[in-house]
């Protein structure tokens, strides 16, 4: 297979090892980059340019991109920061980078929501958003705290900060420092967000070769969370990252006693030869708890695993690709029987998007999962890449997406740095179809600027995107096979750590005259008119979104009810429902 070139020595510092009060920076407040590239500027060498960002930025670029691209684009491609979109999609709202955050060099990273707050992560720290009206989100708090590359999760009171980066100690005020010293750091940081104005650091923990991204998994009986570190690049000049690294770290954070966190197991997850000549570590786990599963892009590897023991992931199975250069994330569908990868051919700093390359370079690859228990394997199915043609000034590639939860369907939303944002369709896992598409022209039409959309994420009706150098974008999508999504609701949500929700084994949509009777399964109503009573059997659910209810509607046991944007003429008598945004006119019995 094609592999990427070795990272050599980490050449971005690590800090010294922690030895007293944690410092914070908590406000807004202007800052030079500590961790991005700094500010690029014309004749710089491209892939040079990006060195200083400490991601495979620089050690992946490709360089020698012809300009065939532009040529072959020229009417089709949007002007310098002109916008172009599918009908079924538009922007409305934007946030620019401010602060602390405000310069080039200080990239916007990846995301996480609790309610209605956003947390997006910068190379320099991490925004707090409140999105109680996503087309006015409001500015809540700015943690300056730097250190490559802010990938952010939460849990409860918790938000978890990533950092690749060696720094000189793990206070907010570290500078970079040499990764060969002992007294490096570099690892993942732990915030209390009781108070989202005003987030306090409360403890770090060190991870061999730092912490690239991370992923949350909590523990089966509910007193701790386990953070899985993924991290790549082993040195030999390097203190805490000389080879082998076929590894993950993975960290207990007991809930009642977040500062006593620490790395309990570093599970060797290629010993010997079984990993991919480049497999050196994951660069992203995305786990499903429900099901005790996790997919991981492990750079040479696709790989999935059982997670059944939260500290000690045994893998199914492992996959390669000749045509992917670097495995960089996953995504699962809602019933856990498919993943998507993603090939960031590139680095993230490469224009893969031109006429130079294959609609299956730098794509994403859907994989079936097959057979039961011990013996599910990951099975190939078809590629997805973006159909139009970008520049070759755009850095493009297949990035961070999340599921939409359609009814019935397998839906996602994708980002692509400069690229923009992608909605697909793969119910099919052979012939995904992208349904719905926004993005900007290129930052600028005489420079390489590192930028686009780092993470696209659905989230409780609406679409967020954090673009590493515009800031947070926030869109709405407006099309039949995706509205329904607005149905399903989560209070926290961590794209990383998978969360289920219920799956539709019947929707239903048009008059429905006569009773109705779930005996099993979910039923889900979309645009539907029902005529008559409705009872839903213990164990059975009912979900019913923009649909009229002529009738009563009584469930006792059931499995889930849940009545969004819809109007009841007729009671409820259902404990444990949930009924949002409808009218009941009737008496409602829900506790």
């Amino acid at each position: 297979m094609s592999q990427p070139t070795s990272r050599g020595s980490r050449k971005l510092a690590v800090g010294l090892a922690a030895t007293g009060a944690l410092l914070l920076t908590a406000v807004v407040a202007a800052a030079t980059p500590a961790s991005g590239a700094t500010d690029s500027a014309e004749g710089t060498d491209v892939c040079e340019s990006f060195r200083a960002a400490g991601d495979n930025f620089a050690e992946y670029c490709i360089a020698g991109e012809a300009a065939d691209g532009v040529t072959a684009a020229a009417d089709t491609i949007p002007g310098v920061d002109e916008i172009a979109s599918s009908a079924n999609i538009r922007q409305i709202a934007n946030v620019p980078k401010f602060g602390g955050f405000a310069s080039e060099g200080a990239y916007n990273s990846d995301l996480a929501f609790q309610g209605n707050y956003v947390f997006a992560g910068n190379y320099e720290g991490f925004n707090v958003f409140d999105v109680s009206d996503p087309t006015s989100p409001e500015v809540v708090s700015q943690v300056v705290c730097s250190g490559s590359q802010g990938d952010p999760s939460v849990f409860g009171n918790l938000l978890f900060l990533a950092v690749d980066a060696p720094r000189s100690n793990d206070s907010c005020s570290s500078t970079s420092a040499s990764s060969a010293l002992e007294s490096s750091w570099e690892g993942i940081r732990i915030f209390d967000i009781s108070d989202k104005a005003n987030p306090r650091y409360i403890k770090s923990v060190r991870t061999d070769c730092g912490s690239h991204t991370q992923t949350l998994v909590p523990s089966k009986d509910g007193k701790s969370v386990y953070v899985y570190i993924q991290s790549y690049g082993p040195s030999n000049g390097a203190f805490y990252c000389k080879p082998p690294h076929d590894k993950i770290s993975i960290v207990k954070v007991p809930l009642d006693n977040p500062t006593s966190a620490a790395v309990v197991a570093t599970p060797v997850l290629f010993p010997g030869t079984n990993g991919a000549g480049s497999t050196s570590g994951c660069h992203d786990i995305t786990a499903y708890p429900a099901l005790d599963l996790a997919a991981g892009a492990c750079m040479g590897d696709g790989v999935l695993f059982d997670i059944s023991d939260r500290e000690n992931p045994v893998i199914l199975s492992q996959v390669r690709d000749t045509n992917f250069a670097f495995w960089h994330s996953a995504t699962f569908n809602n019933a856990g029987t498919k993943v998507v990868f993603t090939d960031e051919l590139g680095g993230g700093s490469s224009a893969i998007c031109t006429s130079n390359y294959r609609a299956n370079q730098g794509a994403d690859a859907i994989y079936d999962i097959t057979g039961s228990g011990a013996d599910r394997e990951l099975v190939f199915k078809g590629y997805f890449k973006i159909p139009r043609l970008n520049t070759t000034l755009e850095n493009c590639v297949a990035h961070n997406g999340s599921l939409i939860p359609a009814m019935g369907r397998d839906i996602m939303v994708q980002a692509w740095y400069q690229g923009g944002i992608s909605v697909i369709d793969f119910t099919d896992s052979a012939n995904p179809v992208e349904i719905a598409y926004w993005e900007r022209g290129p930052l600028s039409d005489t420079r390489r600027i590192l930028g686009g959309a780092w993470s696209t994420y659905y989230h409780n009706g609406y679409i967020y995107s954090n673009d590493i150098q515009k800031g947070l974008d926030v869109l709405k999508l407006d099309d039949p096979r995706t509205n329904n999504a607005r149905a399903i609701a989560f209070s926290e949500l961590n794209v990383q750590t998978q969360p289920n929700y219920p799956a539709c084994t019947t929707v239903l949509s048009g008059r429905q005259n006569g009773s109705m009777n779930v005996t099993s399964g979910v039923t889900c109503l979309d645009g539907a008119t029902v005529n008559g009573a409705i009872k839903v059997a213990p164990g059975a659910g009912l979900i019913a979104f923009n649909s009229t209810l002529n009738g009563s509607l009584h469930a006792a046991g059931a499995s889930v009810v849940s009545i969004v944007e819809s109007r009841v003429n007729g009671s409820v008598d259902a404990i444990g429902a949930t009924i949002r945004d409808s009218k009941v006119t009737g008496a409602v019995r829900t506790s």
